[in-house]
């Protein structure tokens, strides 16, 4: 287990690569992994995995969620999307199927790509319940079967909705909110806390569910099944009561050496953002902090992998360390494969600059490169260092100029101008049409 040898001071062959990827030194990997700040989601039973770390002084990491729905279930789609989203920069891949053959979208997913994977086994149970009768009779053992049967398949990391409690569900009944559970695992175990009159399994028998991701070294993404799904509820007392559990939990996982991240808050307003991000990192202990968005205005459907992008810059600048990426079909419908390359850019966008202000000259490289490229209007060269190269090269070559330069400004171009007037070279010509 990844969390044990850091603990025994021992650098895994993981622990190296995630060193070697990072410019980090495997003591600093050692270290931060053994304090849970950092995590390395792999499943032991899962081969040639392109392993990535998440936490403290690491890159922000990207993920993507792909997935069918009881509407559309196309497996070649959803194996699609989940190639696309790693080829435009994403880090790892969620499969959030609730239709169709749910093991084999999964399997499919987990053959296609070697990034990390993660799922959301509570949906499984509460669907496979759902066809017998209702999403509020699955027992523990479905709960726990389905994680079982995840893991087995070779699964690096799970989403498990621990912290919706019977006091997380009291809370939500005093907070008033608008939209009360926008999370679909938390809304599957708030009605079923409801209907039962008995605690979440998958807290009561937390226990039991740290045995488990021993077994196959499965990092815990322990789920904000609270999180506000509109401004209005943004920072409530329900979204805290479940934050407090999460930080006991937190612990409880590092005492049997199971690696865990916590995810965070879904629509929060700008000026919510660095109290959240700085609360979880204080309640949790440093955990690697994961969120979803966050988005930071309800009102551009459509248009919210801008508005998260947003967020999610904003978030990771102040210390989140995982974004998930928001396609423009957020709130919608299910994205197609193009919302899932429009929405991990957007994320990658936001990653990058957050990355400027944590990591500072090391991530500063490349926008350093770009701004040389543009000096000399070298533009194979900011081809090659933007985000999305196909997109920079086809808006370029639209609408050509007559000059080296581009056709916003024609032979006014300023940095050639200029460069007459400050006895520099001109810059050189590198047409590319």
């Amino acid at each position: 287990m990844q969390m044990t040898e850091a603990k025994r001071g021992r650098a895994t062959p993981e622990m190296e690569a995630v060193a070697r990827d990072e410019g980090k030194s495997a003591e600093l990997i050692i270290r931060a992994l053994a304090a849970g700040r950092l995590i390395i989601p792999r499943n032991v039973k899962r081969e040639g995995v392109e392993v990535r770390g998440i936490g403290e002084g690491l890159r922000t990491k990207v993920n993507a969620n792909v997935g069918t729905s009881p509407d559309y279930a196309n497996i070649d789609e959803e194996v699609e999307k989940a190639k696309i989203a790693v080829k435009y920069g994403a880090d790892s891949v969620m499969d959030l199927s609730v239709g169709g053959d749910i093991d084999e979208v999964r399997r499919r997913i987990l053959r296609a790509v070697k990034v990390p994977i993660g799922t959301v086994p509570i949906y499984q149970a509460g669907i496979e319940a759902a066809e017998r009768g209702s999403v509020v009779d699955m027992s523990s053992d479905d709960i726990f079967n389905a994680i079982r049967r995840h893991a087995e398949d070779g699964v690096d990391f799970v989403t498990v909705h621990c912290g919706v409690t019977r006091a997380a569900v009291d809370a939500l009944r005093r907070s008033g909110r608008l939209l009360d559970v926008v999370s679909r695992g938390g809304s599957f175990l708030a009605a079923w806390i409801i209907h039962n009159g008995r605690e979440n399994p998958l807290y009561s028998e937390f226990d039991y569910l740290l045995e488990l991701a021993r077994e196959f070294d499965l990092t815990l993404s322990l789920g904000d099944g609270m999180r506000p799904g509109c401004l209005t509820d943004a920072s409530d007392v329900a979204q805290f009561q479940e934050l407090l559990t999460l930080g006991e939990l937190v612990e409880r996982a590092w005492a049997k050496d199971v690696q865990v991240m916590v995810e965070g808050p879904g629509h929060l307003p700008l000026d919510h953002i660095e109290a959240n991000v700085r609360l979880e990192k204080t309640i949790c202990k440093g955990a690697p902090f994961y969120v979803l968005g966050p988005i930071v205005t309800d009102i551009a459907p459509g248009y919210d992998h801008v508005t998260s992008g947003i967020g999610g810059a904003l978030s990771a600048a102040f210390g989140a360390d995982f974004l998930c990426v928001v396609t423009p079909s957020e709130h919608l419908a299910l994205p197609t494969v193009d919302d899932v390359k429009e929405g991990v850019i957007a994320a990658r966008i936001a990653a990058h600059a957050a990355d400027i202000v944590k990591l500072s000259e090391k991530a500063f490289e490349r926008d350093s490169e770009m701004a040389k490229a543009r000096a000399s209007l070298n533009w194979e060269k900011q081809f090659k260092l933007a985000i999305d190269p196909e997109k920079a090269r086809r808006l370029h070559e639209r609408s050509p100029s007559k000059e080296e330069s581009c056709s916003m400004c024609g032979k006014y171009c300023p940095i050639k101008l200029l460069a007459k007037f400050m006895k520099k070279p001109e810059p050189r010509r590198t047409r590319c049409w």
